[in-house]
């Protein structure tokens, strides 16, 4: 137990984003992803996510791991058969945003969601690195925790946005909790115990954390390390299960994201931001890797992230 009191104080936890939604009409999202961990709490109606459309029910939470991709369907999906295109351009006319305490009005299908960030040592995420699919959390602490949190973001009270952040902190441990006290993915627990306590490894974090626009070869993590460049990908890939490159071009997609969702610079300066000399091809991964162009990505961001 006192491996994982280390992990969760070595946490570093931030509140990123809230809304509470009303379904107008039942829709599937194939390509739900965010860079941040996000929590969905059903109010009314259901969600369901998925190849096998799992059900997420009434008082219910949904936690998707930051970096995963999955499909997701907002109500009763069977009663939409739009494209998925005018989901993606309109999605106003599916979901609409409402203020807190309209979520407990019980005449229409409503779900909340946060979205936070836990990285060990401020460097790796958590939740995505223990490789775990998305999962249902039933807990009615978790539950009144989210709550807390989604009624404090629209407060305008002293001090509302330093309880929003303990109370993330306090979310954050409970699902970590959760997860132990259920025996949730234990082999996965036990390896990130393992290489979270090997400061080398921390330091190639914290180094390529640092250093996203520059030369992160094995040569140079190597040096880092202070262990031979034929053996650091090896050593690397032994206590993480990936290799270093396919780490590092997942740090710099994830900047990346947060860039076209945060910032107005363009594609090409974006680009040369998160280490790609060359626009082509960063525009050539980015797409492999989500699914859509970067450019299609900022207009998905610019409206109604879900």
């Amino acid at each position: 137990m006192e491996d994982y009191n280390k992990i969760i104080e070595s946490l570093g936890i931030k509140y990123n984003k809230s809304k509470n939604i009303k379904i107008i009409q039942a829709v599937s999202n194939d390509n739900f992803y965010d860079v941040e961990n996000s929590v969905f709490i059903v109010h009314q109606g259901e969600i369901r996510f998925g190849p096998d459309k799992q059900l997420v029910k009434k008082g219910e939470i949904l936690l998707i791991p930051g970096g995963k991709s999955v499909s997701i369907s907002y109500g009763n999906i069977e009663s939409y058969s739009g494209s998925k295109e005018k989901y993606i351009t309109r999605k106003e006319s599916f979901l609409q945003s409402i203020d807190y305490p309209e979520i407990s009005n019980s005449n229409q299908e409503k779900f909340s969601y946060i979205t936070f960030e836990a990285k060990v040592f401020d460097s790796v995420n958590f939740f995505a690195s223990l490789d775990i699919p998305p999962f249902v959390i039933k807990s009615k602490q978790i539950s009144a925790l989210m709550h807390n949190i989604l009624e404090e973001t629209e407060s305008v009270a002293a001090g509302h946005e330093r309880i929003v952040k303990a109370l993330t902190e306090y979310l954050v441990v409970e699902i970590t909790r959760y997860i132990i006290d259920n025996q949730l993915f234990v082999e996965q627990l036990a390896t990130n115990i393992t290489y979270f306590k090997d400061p080398r490894l921390i330091d190639i974090f914290a180094y390529i954390r640092e250093n996203l626009q520059g030369d992160l070869s094995n040569k140079v993590l190597s040096n880092v390390a202070n262990v031979s460049e034929d053996y650091v990908g090896q050593y690397f890939k032994m206590l993480t299960g990936i290799n270093p490159q396919d780490y590092i071009e997942y740090q710099r997609m994830e900047m990346a994201v947060n860039l076209l969702r945060t910032t107005k610079r363009s594609i090409r300066e974006i680009g040369k931001d998160v280490g790609y000399k060359d626009t082509a091809y960063f525009c050539r991964r980015f797409k492999m890797m989500f699914g859509i162009p970067a450019g299609k990505m900022r207009r998905r961001e610019s409206l109604m992230n879900i």
